[in-house]
């Protein structure tokens, strides 16, 4: 499970939009276990990261939250929007050099073949992202609250 803390910052229906100034990875990047993954991400997003979550422990704006992610959502994601685009543009630039008729034009098919490979990989990609978004297992959820005047109210 991963995990991350973070404030409610508006409540929308059965959402909440919620803001973490924590680092990417697993919370241990100050132990001599840790990646250091963490520390990379300081470096390149100083901003706070804001990002919309089911709010099943019915945290109020202000609370400090645990969010959750179930196992594997984030690597299946990454392959969505990363491997599948790479994989057609190379079979879209592979076949269509095939498909040349003599060595001169192989590049130039090549590369439109690769293009749409890739449009497609794209298009294929977001699609399926549609469709995992309406997967409650695939969304974020706060967890928990952290603080005690959230913990307060759930009692």
């Amino acid at each position: 499970m991963l995990e991350t803390r973070a404030i409610v910052i508006r409540l929308e229906g059965n959402e909440a939009l919620v803001e973490s100034r924590q680092g990417g990875g697993c919370g241990r990047c100050d132990s001599e276990n840790g990646c250091g993954s963490g520390k990379l991400s300081q470096l390149f997003c100083t901003k706070p990261r804001r990002f919309r979550v089911r709010n099943e422990a019915n945290a109020q704006v202000g609370s400090e939250v645990q969010i959750s992610l179930a196992e594997g959502v984030l690597l299946r994601s990454a392959l969505l929007m990363y491997i599948l685009p790479l994989m057609l543009l190379l079979c879209g630039g592979a076949l269509a050099g095939l498909i040349a008729q003599d060595a001169a034009s192989a590049d130039g098919y090549a590369v439109a073949g690769g293009l749409v490979g890739l449009l497609l990989g794209f298009i294929l990609a977001n699609r399926l992202a549609l469709r995992q978004r309406g997967l409650a297992v695939a969304q974020p959820v706060i967890a928990s609250c952290t603080d005690s005047a959230c913990a307060a109210r759930e009692h």
